[in-house]
Order: structure tokens, then sequence, then C-alpha cells
């Protein structure tokens, strides 16, 4: 069985991010410059190793029980060698265990390499691990020299138009964003109230990993799931829940051009971040279109703050440089485009995760 992972309150979040910069600075100024920054420059290796092991599902086979190396090598397909030695550099970083009879073994932070469990980054790992994304970032420089997204330069096309053209790494890609998905959900739909709203609208919402939950947790309430036709096929097995099935209705179709009217809350997670300001501007009034004067419109995004502590937006925002022409956003920036979208910022509600939502009503 997973482990419990208990998502704290957004405040006590905040608290221990400060904690964790503290600790954080503390390691950085213990070792020379030099120490530190190879520790740095090696963090890309410890991320492609963590893919190896979500590619060769080890948190998975080792969820049944703890298993000795050549039990283990041989029901994940490794060289015994070759994965003890991966092994021992994801044991360092507090990824898996070894018990004192060398049967390794999960940690709560290998609890999330597991692809059945509720807070999985197994398919995230495996999307920011594949060779066409690490190729991406391999031109970052480019995208920094020119301030273009590198997608178009090297595969002739933009991000989205190249993910329908590559079916298994657009597979990856929307499993990936359902992983992200679950991991906003779980931190923001217990600390915000949709009692309120009777038809909920999730506006690009993939597989309905956010909508499913928001369902679960709002029992009087329908939704809406809106995406492309081929996101939206993978959508039947998370929608499929007993409660929840009878309450949801699947739409295919575009953002640009049109989205589901008669919502009384249209939630959109990790779509505005995706565009250029126009075209942001541009889905924000499709929404307002199709919203009603009581309606509102929820923005799950990693709102930049104005600190200078490490923060996953400000990765992600180089992550939208790269590769989408987009952009992480502000709480200015986004009100701005909330007004030129015909709306009203009311609120910025912090959860535990990085994920922040951002409340609107029409103006």
């Amino acid at each position: 069985m997973p482990r419990d992972i208990k998502i704290p309150p957004a405040k006590v979040a905040r608290i221990g991010e400060r904690l964790r910069d503290y600790l954080y600075l503390l390691h950085r100024r213990s070792a020379p410059a030099p120490v530190a920054m190879l520790e740095m420059i090696m963090a890309a290796w410890v991320s492609q190793a963590i893919q190896a092991a979500a590619e060769l599902g080890i948190a998975d086979t080792l969820a049944e029980r703890p298993l000795p190396l050549d039990e283990l090598a041989n029901r994940v397909g490794a060289d015994p060698d070759a994965l003890r030695r991966l092994m021992r550099a994801l044991i360092s970083r507090g990824i898996f265990r070894q018990r004192r009879g060398g049967r390794y073994e999960l940690t709560a932070l290998g609890e999330t390499l597991r692809s059945d469990t509720r807070f999985s980054m197994n398919a995230y790992a495996r999307f920011v691990g594949s060779p066409q994304h690490r190729e991406h970032w391999s031109y970052l420089v480019e995208s920094v020299r020119t301030g273009k997204p590198i997608i178009p330069q090297l595969r002739g096309k933009d991000g989205f138009d190249y993910l329908r053209d590559e079916p298994e790494l657009a597979k990856g890609f929307n499993d990936a964003m359902t992983d992200l998905a679950g991991l906003a959900a779980h931190a923001f739909v217990p600390g915000y109230n949709f009692g309120p709203y009777r038809t909920i609208v999730d506006v690009g919402g993939g597989h309905g990993a956010l909508l499913s939950t928001i369902l679960a947790a709002t029992p009087n309430a329908r939704g809406v799931l809106y995406d492309l036709p081929e996101v939206v096929a993978g959508a039947p097995p998370l929608l499929s829940a007993p409660g929840i099935k009878d309450r949801v209705r699947v739409e295919g179709g575009s953002f640009f051009d049109s989205v589901p009217s008669g919502g009384d809350a249209y939630v959109l997670k990790n779509v505005i971040h995706d565009w250029p300001d126009e075209q942001a501007v541009a889905i924000l009034r499709n929404v307002r279109a199709a919203a009603g004067a009581d309606s509102t419109v929820l923005l799950v995004e990693m709102v930049l703050p104005e600190h200078d502590r490490d923060f996953a937006g400000k990765w992600s925002d180089v992550e939208m440089l790269l590769d989408a022409n987009g952009r992480e956003r502000d709480a200015a920036e986004y009100r701005d485009l909330l007004r030129q979208g015909g709306f009203r910022m009311n609120r910025i509600v912090q959860t535990a995760s990085p994920y922040s939502v951002v409340e609107a009503t029409p103006a």
C-alpha cells in the first residue's frame, strides 16, 4: 500500500519553504564555490537517473515487497551490476533504501515514482527525461540569445503541432500533465470552496485528473471536461469512478475557437502560461463569451513571487521560453491579462504546492 501523504495548509507549506531555502543556502555556503557549482551541474544527471528508474518501473516492482538485487534486476530487465550502481546513486538522494540484508525498498520519495500512487511523478519524470525533451534543453542558449522557443527552429513547427505528430511523446506529455494536475488538485481543492458552483467547466483539462478531484470533493456539482478531441479521448479511466461518471460531460474542441457555455466556474490549469500575451487574451475572451455575469474564472498557475528564493515557477518559466513561447507571470501580469480578457481579478489563493489559484469575475 502507498504511504499516506498529507498535504499541509498553505501557510505551513510557506514556512517549510523558507526553512528549506535557509538549509539549502547553508549547505551551499558550507562547500567551496567550485564544489557547490559541481553539485548543481551534476543535478542534470540526478534527473536522468530518476527518469531511468521510472522507465524501468523500479518503484512499481518494489511496491510489492523489498527485493534483492538479482531478483529486482530480473524483474525490471536490467543488468545487475549496472542496476546496483544506479540504485547506489539514487539511495544517496533518499529515493530508495537498502536493508541490512541487501534487499532494496521504497522510501517516501520512491513512492512518488510508482505509476499507480495518488501523487505519482512517474510520467512527469519520464517525459522530462525523454530524449526529445533533453534535446530541446540542450539548445537553451539559442532561446536565450533569440528570445524565441527552440522547437519551431528545430522541428519546423510549434510545440503542440510537434506533439500531435509524435503520438508516443504526446501520450507522455499528457500523462505528465495528469501527474501535475493530480498534485495541484490535492493541494488546492481542499483549500478552495467549490460548493457554490453547480457546473464546473475544466478548460484544457487534459485527461480529467483535476476535474475528477474537484467533483469528488463537491458532490452537488456537475462537470464539463473540455480539451482537444485527441486529448479527452484518454479521459474515461479518470472519470469512471462511481459518483463521478454520471456527473461529468466530455467535450472535444479548441479554446481558440470557443468554450462550452453554462459554467458557474471555469477552471484553466496551466493553460494561460503556455501562450504569449496576445493568444492568452484570446483564450480569456472566449471564456468571457461563454461565461455568465455571475461566473467565476479560476486560473491554476505558478504565480511568480517577488522574492529571490528558489521557486519551481522560475524554472518552469525557462521551460516556457524554450518550448512554448509562453511564460509564467506574476500577480500584476495576470491582473492585466484578465482585464484585457474582460475579467476583474479578485484574489490569489496560495496552496501548499507551487500552484496558486487566480480568481476572477466578469468586469
